[in-house]
């Protein structure tokens, strides 16, 4: 092995950030596996391989007792004192074992455990690079999917791979190999086989980060998102508060031409979005997250969370939404149960005998 072992040690070392002593460490522990293997699984061994000449010597170890029961494990005081005159009973007696043909071997392990090191030392690399980046997004390329479990695998970097699996894809999305796609880091964990990078596109964690990517206000800090709610491929709300009077937050996340928002639509498959402002005032938040409908008036109850909302006749399934979409978007987004009624509901409520009748 000697000098090309020893250079791609050296290589490894630099380059992935592995210390020499944890390589030669490791080297010199495959070695001992490998001579058990080949040569005497029952003796107790050491190698050690010389860090500048790339040298390896076998040492069997011979515990120094009185009464030899076992040839390979022990040894007698005087055999060791003709070794080393300093030993003593309980000592250890190194003896050199090094097998003739032990070269060839020792080359073959040294090269597994590089490849070995350099594989574990690549696969640390990534797991701290995307365990660093949970909760965040990333963009990558669709490189097949299981016709089983429909988990779909995303290419996120040479020998990176990402899974989204079915239940955290957009329903009714396609892919298409080669699909270039965003997506929002849920998990990274360690296996045996690399870090397994779990992806999804309907967190709405990956809306914010969109909107953090599409809008230099909120990335700058001007314009806050202060709530999301969704329901991934169908529509989505987002409330967003301006720390600066001058700038319009709802204008800055929609941008010219609407072309901001677009793009974000666009990546999600054509999923609404709804973009309110967001009030300390409960009944004024309230009656904007309700949008697109128009709200006449709402009257919040403290107390029991509850918003008692008032719409035109003609907007009220407007308000509520596709089975009840709209509305249950808006309670999400505002944290408020939504009673909603149209005008001629809320006068009837008022006329005598409407109390007896509820």
């Amino acid at each position: 092995m000697k000098a090309e072992i020893l250079e791609a040690l050296e290589d490894l070392a630099r380059e992935k950030g592995i210390a020499k002593e944890v390589l030669f460490d490791a080297l010199e522990a495959a070695l001992i596996s490998a001579y058990r293997r080949n040569f005497g699984s029952a003796q107790n061994v050491r190698v050690h391989i010389d860090p500048k000449t790339g040298d390896y010597k076998v040492y069997a170890q011979k515990e120094i007792v009185e009464v030899v029961e076992d040839q390979r494990l022990h040894a007698t005081l005087a055999e060791a004192r003709a070794k080393n005159p300093a030993l003593v009973l309980g000592d250890i007696l190194e003896v050199e074992v090094t097998p003739r043909d032990f070269g060839r071997i020792a080359a073959q392990t040294a090269k597994q455990v590089v490849v070995q090191r350099i594989r574990e030392a690549e696969r640390g690399i990534i797991f701290e690079e995307y365990s660093s980046r949970e909760g965040d997004i990333v963009t990558g390329l669709v490189m097949r999917q299981d016709p089983k479990t429909k988990a779909v695998y995303v290419e996120l970097a040479k020998n990176v791979e990402g899974i989204i699996v079915a239940n955290e894809q957009i329903p009714g999305e396609r892919f298409t190999d080669n699909q270039r796609l965003k997506a929002y880091v849920i998990e990274v964990k360690r296996t045996t086989k690399g870090p397994a990078i779990s992806l999804s596109r309907t967190h709405p964690g990956l809306l914010k980060r969109l909107f953090e990517l599409e809008v230099p206000e909120i990335h700058d800090g001007v314009v806050e998102i202060k709530g999301i709610s969704r329901e991934a491929g169908a529509r989505s709300k987002i409330a967003v508060y301006s720390r600066d009077e001058n700038v319009d937050p709802v204008g800055a996340c929609v941008g010219a031409k609407g072309l901001r928002v677009q793009n974000i639509v666009n990546e999600l498959q054509g999923e609404k979005i709804d973009i309110v402002e967001w009030s300390q005032d409960p009944s004024v938040f309230v009656s904007k997250a309700l949008s697109p409908a128009k709200v006449v008036s709402a009257d919040c109850d403290e107390a029991a969370r509850i918003a008692r909302v008032v719409v035109p006749d003609y907007q009220l399934s407007l308000a509520i939404g596709k089975e009840g979409q709209n509305a249950r978007l808006a309670a999400k987004l505002t944290g408020w149960k939504i009673d909603i009624k149209s005008e001629a509901q809320a006068n009837a409520a008022l006329e005598p005998g409407a109390q007896s009748e509820a």
